[in-house]
């Protein structure tokens, strides 16, 4: 079990740097929109595009990531509420729930890469695929993640809420 933390941590860490990466690469092509549309007087018309398809690039894995750092938005009332054993059953199914939720949105993303392989996208002339891929790739990661909080549940180690990547 600690070797697949150990991964899923190292996992985690990519994902956030990877979209950290890719923050900066929004920002430098917004701001290429602004200096074409303010300065130039010509609007590059493949940034909203583009910048849509990095927003989606960033936002998804992202997500997954909340899934094992527990900093998903979560309603707290009920759970406490209840007595010690029936709060762990309670995170046990949550964690399964989310797991199941995350192999369902893989599975059926995975038809929707597979259904628009041949089509571009216009103005970018890159395949369709990478507007579905990033939903797959959350899928995979929100079902390894959910698995390994309900194995650590199992063993009465739930994980609270921590960072994915300090800044320290």
């Amino acid at each position: 079990m600690a070797a697949f933390s150990r991964l899923l941590d190292i996992l985690a860490r990519i994902v956030i740097l990877l979209a950290s990466a890719a923050m900066v690469l929004l920002v430098v092509i917004t701001g290429w929109m602004v200096f074409g549309r303010y300065v130039l007087n010509d609007t590059p018309t493949w940034v909203e595009r583009a910048a849509t398809l990095i927003v989606i690039t960033i936002v998804l894995p992202v997500a997954a990531v909340g899934v094992r750092e527990r900093f998903h938005l979560s309603v707290l009332g009920f759970r406490e509420a209840l007595p010690e054993r029936a709060r762990w059953g309670v995170e046990l199914a949550c964690d399964i729930l989310v797991g199941l939720f995350g192999l369902a949105m893989a599975w059926w993303s995975l038809e929707l890469v597979q259904t628009s392989q041949g089509i571009r996208i216009p103005l970018l002339g890159i395949s369709m695929i990478w507007t579905y891929l990033p939903l797959t790739l959350c899928g995979v990661l929100v079902a390894l993640f959910a698995l390994e909080q309900a194995l650590l549940a199992l063993r009465h180690r739930h994980t609270a809420a921590r960072p994915a990547l300090a800044l320290e």
